[in-house]
């Protein structure tokens, strides 16, 4: 018989990002070590920095020992929701914002014309100069 277990979006999750509550999850199970954060070998602020994401690579890439993967289960508090997306929607701009930019550039480049001419022109004047000087 299947152990029914309470189900946890990541957003949830995520909520829980202080010393004082702290929810990580790894492999798809949200755990609640806010008790243990004192007590973690590589202190409080590495776990902290786990919070809010799928934390399973960074346990991994820790090298925990069986002890430790033992001791994780008894923080346990359940799963995160399949059903829910992991990642959040991002908000799509709109496209006429950079028209808006583009045409500000347009204006200020027929406003301002002359002054690359200018210095284009005195550049070319003092590199004849230069040169009959020689």
């Amino acid at each position: 018989m299947p152990t029914l277990t309470k189900l946890y979006t990541m957003d949830e999750a995520s909520q829980h990002n202080t010393k004082d509550d702290c929810w990580i999850v790894i492999d798809g199970k949200v755990y609640d070590v806010s008790s243990y954060l004192d007590e973690h070998p590589g202190g409080d602020d590495v776990v902290l920095a786990t919070t809010g994401k799928d934390a399973t690579d960074d346990f991994e890439d820790a090298g925990h020992s069986q002890e430790a993967r033992e001791l994780l289960q008894s923080f346990c508090i359940g799963e995160l929701d399949p059903s829910a997306p992991v990642i959040p929607e991002l908000e799509i701009s709109s496209k006429k914002q950079p028209a808006v930019n583009s045409q500000k550039l347009q204006d200020l480049t027929k406003q301002y014309w002359a002054v690359p001419v200018a210095i284009a022109g005195i550049s070319v004047v003092v590199g004849f100069l230069y040169l009959r000087k020689k």
